[in-house]
């Protein structure tokens, strides 16, 4: 039986080697700006290397499994699972070799206009690409693991610094000859005229030899948004900062007292409830400005369930209460919040359907995309404990400020946009005061609005209160990329690869440390726990990706064309 393990483990190690290979292959073209998403999968599937290796596997095993005195792990097996580890190796290796080709061939065309390509990396890429690699690295030492909440915070601050020399360098140090700067005026002058083509609103054609009073700064940004815009980095530290002290989360200081056990003291029970009534007040505020007005109202009402269910447990009160003697299970208030989610997600997909099949309208998608985004919200809020609110409030602050004010005018692409969205995912996955350990999750959220336990609702519940910085920053992500009419066709897809691809390397490169590491000292303590996180990460990525692949029409209009 041992003997079987290790082989077992030796096989997963080679196969995760394949994979991780495979993924760092196509990592320079992933974030390549004009990416496309575009997978080499079935070229090599349908390719007679790909028949003939799977020829040579079988025949392999069956002269190894009918010969040998002593079975091997793969032999023990059935037929069915021994044939589809088969084809998977057969698939892998195929998809290594057409990925080489490609790339070959690639680096053989000539560059059509070598002028207009920049090759230069930023600051800002520079930060992601080594951020990336030091945190895959950091997986393989056990108190990294324990304190990776260190390592999201230090690299979100670290971009927020970025950033804001980014937003110096594009507001004081680009001059208006510098073809950096035109280009950038340019990108916001069609961005602004797609704007009111997409509102029916005519606006007068400029010449090139006007283009440059159109498209101006003082046209586009304000002094007030120039300035709001320089401060945007430093207010989303300051945000980070407070959030870091509302939960000590880790080992080494998960003992100390935060201002979470503070708020949820009995003592301080009146502090709780005006800071969870300004929370949800602010929610509304934050999510109603791009609703219906049918979604505005239910979310109104649905917040104002969250804060009377909140009370009927008694972990909050209303302003004319002096006790909270009458505590109850709140199961009428928590489904009539429900009642209220469903609506608002029903109405956006509604909305989706529509853009989908009868126009392919993409304010119509975008509407209904942010609509399903605020039905989220509102169950965050809902499952959220009332200490945690504020940590929704910042998301959604965050979220706004750096689309308004830091992602828009400095025009960053896909790639760029989707890692920065999962950066700031994670570090909110800390946020929640979540850690690798399996005793921060918190099963409460699995029973609200239920009697008595119902396993798939509970684990729903329960894991999208796990992960709902994660799920909120990713459906964010495609919201924003939705929303931008000047962006490539290609752009929403080109996200749904470079998301999937910085999910999927750490994962592999943790399976191989893991599995290397299966005699550490502390394997069931600190390395099983991380691997089940990102087995449910990994889960929840691949139901997002579904949902990136159905939002995107690039390949429809692809085959009209």
């Amino acid at each position: 039986m041992g003997s079987n393990l290790a082989d077992c483990c030796k096989r997963i190690h080679q196969h995760m080697k394949k994979v991780l290979f495979l993924l760092l292959l196509i990592t320079p073209k992933a974030l390549s700006s004009r990416a496309e998403f575009e997978v080499p999968l079935s070229p090599p599937l349908f390719s007679l290397l790909f028949y003939l290796m799977c020829l040579m596997l079988c025949a392999v095993h069956v002269i190894v499994c009918t010969s040998a005195e002593s079975l091997c792990y793969f032999c023990s097996m059935s037929w069915l699972t021994a044939v589809g580890v088969m084809v998977l190796i057969s698939a892998l290796m195929c998809g290594i070799l057409s990925a080489i080709g490609k790339i070959l061939e690639s680096s053989r065309v000539p560059v059509k206009n070598p002028v207009v390509s920049n090759s230069s990396w930023s600051e800002v890429d520079v930060l992601i690409l080594a951020g990336t690699i030091g945190h895959v690295l950091s997986l393989g030492a056990s108190s990294f693991i324990e304190e990776e909440h260190q390592t999201w915070y230090f690299l979100i601050n670290t971009l927020c610094l970025a950033l804001c020399q980014e937003l110096c360098r594009n507001y004081f140090l680009l001059k208006e000859g510098d073809p950096q700067h035109s280009i950038t005026l340019k990108q916001s002058f069609d961005n602004v005229k797609e704007a009111y083509e997409c509102k029916n609103i005519d606006i007068p054609a400029a010449g090139d030899s006007k283009l440059g009073k159109v498209t101006s700064s003082a046209e586009f940004i304000k002094g007030s948004d120039k300035w709001i815009s320089l401060a945007s980095p430093w207010i989303i530290l300051i945000c980070c900062r407070l959030l870091r002290s509302l939960n000590q989360t880790g080992v080494q200081w998960a003992h100390r007292p935060d201002f979470g056990h503070w708020l949820t003291s009995s003592e301080h029970k009146s502090e709780l409830s005006f800071l969870a009534a300004v929370s949800l007040v602010m929610i509304f505020i934050l999510v109603q400005r791009k609703c219906s007005l049918v979604s505005k109202i239910a979310m109104a009402l649905g917040l104002l369930g969250v804060y009377s269910y909140r009370a009927a447990i008694g972990n909050i009160i209303f302003p004319w209460q002096r006790d909270s003697k009458d505590i109850s299970k709140g199961i009428t208030e928590a489904r009539f919040v429900y009642v209220f989610v469903l609506g608002i997600v029903f109405t956006g997909t509604k909305d989706l359907l529509k853009s989908q099949v009868i126009s392919a309208d993409s304010s119509v998608k975008s509407i209904g995309l942010w609509e399903v985004y605020s039905g989220l919200v509102l169950l965050a809020a809902l499952l959220f404990r009332p200490h945690n609110l504020p940590v929704l409030v910042f998301c959604l602050l965050i979220q706004t400020m750096m689309t308004k004010y830091i992602w828009r005018p400095l025009k960053f692409d896909a790639a760029q946009i989707t890692i920065m969205h999962y950066w700031f995912g994670q570090a909110f996955f800390y946020f929640q005061g979540n850690s690798n350990g399996i005793a921060t999750v918190d099963v409460s959220a699995g029973f609200v609005g239920l009697d008595s336990y119902v396993e798939i609702p509970a684990i729903f519940l329960t894991a999208f209160a796990t992960y709902a910085g994660p799920l909120l920053w990713a459906i964010h992500l495609l919201c924003y990329l939705s929303s931008e009419v000047s962006r490539n066709s290609a752009a929403m897809g080109h996200g749904c690869f470079c998301y999937a691809l910085v999910r999927s390397i750490p994962v592999a490169v943790y399976i191989i440390l893991v599995t290397s590491l299966r005699y550490h000292l502390f394997i069931w303590s600190v390395f099983s726990p991380k691997l089940l996180y990102e087995g449910m990460h990994v889960f929840i990525t691949a139901v997002i990706c579904l949902f990136f692949t159905a939002m995107d029409q690039n390949q429809s209009r692809k085959v009209q064309d």
